[in-house]
């Protein structure tokens, strides 16, 4: 995930400007390892994704939110020259261009892809030639590299839903599945389907049994039979990673499919996190802090007056974490921000 650009509106007036701060992002991360940084531009790109109008000045930008001195100073170069010298020299150093182009491999991270480049490895029919300088998962994202790098486009991702669903219902009807990500947030694209699925049997209060192990290996098991899922990345107790495809129909492309398994009890701090965006879940977790609570993945905690979280609450929908936390509830189309 996150491989792809972090932008995906269709008819942003911003996108050439969301381009270059998310192509000095992956910079960042890939090569210059500043995660700082990197947040830094892609809040940028998050913020003038989101507007409605083309952004007319550095200083315009100034006035929003993520975007400081350096960043609208960049912009500014960026509309009166319709370039950015810091991006130009990046893109004149040939190892920074091969890394940017290996970490877009799935499963290949910014230092495997510094470790490929100084071994000689600059392209993706470098990569064929040595199969043996990638692990498993890297070698299946080589091999559906071109696949990948499309994004997916709404309407395939319902047709993917409405076989998953029932597909899933044939091994129980008491499964509950959501797709998360950037699909449920209302995006018209999405780089991959991250599916998050549970059971009542299946709850963080159960002591780990062979029957609660297999729950979520029979699904994949059933869904690799319809044909949906045709390759597997990985499989443990509470992840797949693999790759799916619409059966019967050539002309659509191979996708990334990840399929997470969370405790019943769990399921709508999971739903929540995992429908993101990131930015948004930062703010969640520090409103959280603010409110004396913890947020994660996994459970909202109030915190002791020594600070050490206590108890679970009770959460049986997204709407109970709002209200516990005293925030409006926030639709997830609504949480692009």
């Amino acid at each position: 995930m996150g491989k792809r650009k972090a932008n995906d509106n269709i008819g942003n007036p911003n996108q050439d400007l969301c381009d270059f701060l998310t192509e000095l992002a992956n910079y960042e991360r890939n090569v210059s390892k500043n995660i700082y940084k990197y947040n830094a531009y892609r809040k940028a790109a998050s913020t003038l994704s989101g507007l409605p109008h083309r952004v007319t000045s550095g200083g315009e930008a100034k006035k929003l939110p993520g975007i400081g001195d350096k960043i609208s100073k960049k912009i500014d170069e960026f509309l009166n020259t319709g370039k950015l010298q810091k991006l130009e020299d990046i893109n004149k150093d040939e190892s920074n261009v091969a890394i940017n182009l290996l970490t877009r491999v799935s499963g290949i991270g910014p230092a495997k892809a510094k470790e490929l480049v100084d071994a000689g490895i600059k392209s993706l029919d470098d990569l064929k030639n040595h199969p043996d300088k990638l692990n498993h998962h890297q070698k299946i994202g080589l091999k559906y590299f071109d696949d990948f790098e499309k994004r997916i486009p709404r309407k395939e991702i319902e047709q993917i839903e409405n076989i998953l669903k029932n597909v899933i219902k044939e091994v129980s009807n008491e499964y509950i599945v959501t797709i998360c990500g950037s699909y449920r947030r209302g995006k018209e694209e999405s780089g991959d389907i991250d599916v998050l699925l549970t059971h009542p049997m299946y709850t963080s209060k159960e002591k780990e049994s062979k029957k609660k192990v297999s729950v979520l290996k029979n699904v994949v098991e059933c869904l690799e039979k319809k044909k949906l899922i045709v390759d597997t990345i990985s499989l443990g107790p509470t992840k797949f990673m693999g790759v799916c495809h619409v059966p019967n129909d050539n002309n659509k492309p191979f996708r990334r499919l990840d399929i997470r398994l969370a405790h019943y009890d769990q399921y709508y701090c999971a739903v929540l996190y995992f429908t993101g965006s990131d930015l948004f879940n930062k703010n969640m977790r520090a409103h959280a802090l603010e409110k004396k609570y913890t947020l994660n993945e996994y459970t909202l905690k109030r915190l002791t007056s020594e600070g050490v979280p206590g108890e679970a609450e009770k959460i049986t929908s997204e709407e109970d974490v709002f209200r516990i936390l005293k925030l409006p509830y926030k639709e997830p189309k609504d949480r692009n921000a």
